[in-house]
């Protein structure tokens, strides 16, 4: 069975937002004018619909981080899991910051609680999952310890 999370935008909502923008303005000018327009809408594809995501295959004991270019266009590579590997949450705190003409800035902050795949060293390797309140959390990571077989830290 395999389980796809969808983790991030790499751009942050106020680049995604312009990325969309410059999509629509790049449909409408290749449409009534020119066909020059459709570098417009490669650039806010690009940004507006890029994303972030994590699949998980319980049967064949394997994870795979994927970028999802314009969206549609997955890469990543297959990680094996071992026995030795380990489960555990963390806090994130992201903070997306982006700056007017008039040099005022706006700050938009994403809290949540990822649960990350650990090597045995305790060093990070994947994030599979995110969510918002610890309860929620704690009982994902006892799902996903009982169904991949690994123990949590």
């Amino acid at each position: 069975m395999l389980t796809k999370n969808i983790l991030d935008k790499p751009f942050g909502p106020a680049g995604t937002f312009a990325g969309i923008l410059i999509f629509i303005v790049g449909l409408y000018a290749s449409v009534m004018f020119s066909l020059n327009g459709l570098f417009l809408v490669l650039i806010g594809a690009f940004f507006g619909f890029t994303y972030t995501s994590t699949v998980i295959d319980f049967e064949r004991k394997r994870v795979k981080f994927q970028n999802h270019l314009f969206g549609i266009i997955p890469y990543g590579q297959w990680l094996d899991i071992k026995p030795e590997m380990k489960l555990g949450l963390k806090r994130s705190n992201r903070t997306y910051s982006a700056y007017s003409q008039s040099n005022r800035t706006l700050d938009i902050s994403e809290k949540d609680i990822r649960l990350i795949l650990f090597d045995r060293n305790n060093k990070q390797l994947i994030p599979l999952e995110k969510y918002k309140t610890k309860e929620s959390a704690i009982e994902g990571l006892k799902e996903y310890c009982k169904n991949l077989g690994l123990k949590g830290v």
